[in-house]
């Protein structure tokens, strides 16, 4: 039976939020999503566990503070794993560091405050079709 529902890898980096990373997760659920939810910061334990989980996406919030350059040894560590799982993030960012994530292979950069309904939309689009 084909897969119907996107199956997401969700972590946060930086510190503090997690009630709200939590609420966060729960809604994606709630909207149809199979959610895996990791508190791992470190990028090899994170692609680690997506291939494990078998995940269609790695969703990262971002925080105040957060090491953008982890984002490009996501990207590294999938490209040597052999495996194409979509890297999204969003939360606190500017416009240059945003640009900078693109560059490091991140799909997608969805800002504080982008609804539920519109991340849904968008994985039914960009993750959807491929997880088939």
């Amino acid at each position: 039976m084909p897969q119907t529902k996107i199956r997401i890898l969700m972590g946060r980096l930086g510190e503090g939020y997690k009630e709200s990373s939590l609420k966060f997760a729960k809604a994606l659920a709630d909207a149809g999503c199979e959610v895996v939810y990791t508190e791992l910061q470190d990028p090899e334990a994170i692609v680690r566990s997506a291939i494990q989980e078998s995940v269609d996406v790695i969703g990262m919030t971002t925080l105040p503070g957060a090491d953008i350059e982890v984002f490009q040894t996501i990207s590294d560590v999938l490209k040597r794993e052999k495996n194409d799982i979509l890297v999204t993030a969003g939360g606190f960012l500017d416009e240059a560091d945003i640009a900078r994530l693109k560059a490091m292979g991140v799909k997608e950069f969805f800002p504080k405050g982008t609804s539920i309904k519109a991340l849904f939309e968008w994985g039914q689009i960009h993750i959807l079709p491929k997880a088939r």
